[in-house]
């Protein structure tokens, strides 16, 4: 199976999440490689050409805040339908040096347009400690923030992060954030994330970050890494079950 291939532009779908419906992504990353604070093993846009945790060097390759507000206006303006929208794309987001200002430049915008759509962010968590992306969260309906390990071992074998990013900074930075939801790819393989071992630390993780939900899932796309393989649908509703039961926080699992 091939990996997917980059996004070309700064919108792209709407495509059919099951989460959010139709979603109309947001990519605000650059379009002839991918950079990110991560190098996820699961990453179905495959490795991480640029990994760090700093778009200085990319700066030329970002889209304008001109063009990105002109480019969901549009959008806005236009017959398709759509049920968020959604900043992803090819890498984390919440890196764009003027993240707030495009927040709150779209926000105004589903405003005047279409003041019924919701706005979900779909992040790594890396970002969280600046005060600019804390900020923005307030104008964003559904911010999702990944959580694929309960310890410091495992986060560095599943999501191979830039060398300044801590999975314990990510940890406390989470819970301080109110009305945030969690998201979490599962795997079996090497590494495994799914065993009862792991999962011990990964719900004290939760429990401490107190998210209003927990959205687990598993590799239902195609992945560059052969040792990782998918954790079936019965699995996941048991591993949400105890995860409901373990936290007090409500886990939902997704497939396909």
């Amino acid at each position: 199976m091939k990996l997917l291939p980059l996004q070309t532009g700064i919108l792209y779908g709407p495509i059919n999440s099951r989460r959010l419906g139709k979603s109309l992504g947001i990519n605000l990353m650059p379009t002839t490689y991918k950079a990110c604070s991560f190098n996820c093993i699961y990453c179905h846009y495959g490795r991480t050409d640029v990994l760090t945790h700093d778009l200085e060097k990319c700066k030329d390759d970002l889209p304008t805040v001109t063009d990105i507000v002109a480019a969901v206006e549009g959008a806005l303006a236009s017959d398709v339908k759509f049920d968020y929208l959604t900043f992803s794309g090819n890498g984390e987001p919440t890196l764009y040096p003027d993240f707030e200002t495009i927040v709150k430049h779209i926000v105004a915008l589903r405003n005047t347009y279409q003041p019924a759509l919701k706005i979900a962010l779909l992040s790594n968590s890396s970002g969280v400690y600046r005060e600019n992306v804390r900020r923005a969260l307030a104008f964003i309906d559904m911010p999702v923030f990944k959580l694929d390990a309960g310890n410091a071992v495992m986060f560095e074998k599943v999501n191979r992060p830039s060398r300044d990013v801590q999975f314990g900074e990510i940890v406390q930075n989470l819970s301080t954030l109110k009305h945030i939801y969690l998201q979490t790819v599962l795997m079996y393989g090497d590494p495994s994330n799914a065993e009862a071992q792991e999962l011990v630390s990964y719900y004290e993780a939760v429990a401490r970050i107190r998210p209003k939900e927990v959205q687990i899932y598993s590799l239902d796309r195609p992945v560059s890494n052969a040792k990782i393989r998918r954790v079936l649908p019965h699995d996941l509703e048991e591993t949400a079950a105890y995860g409901t039961r373990e936290t007090g926080v409500p886990f939902h699992a997704y497939y396909l």
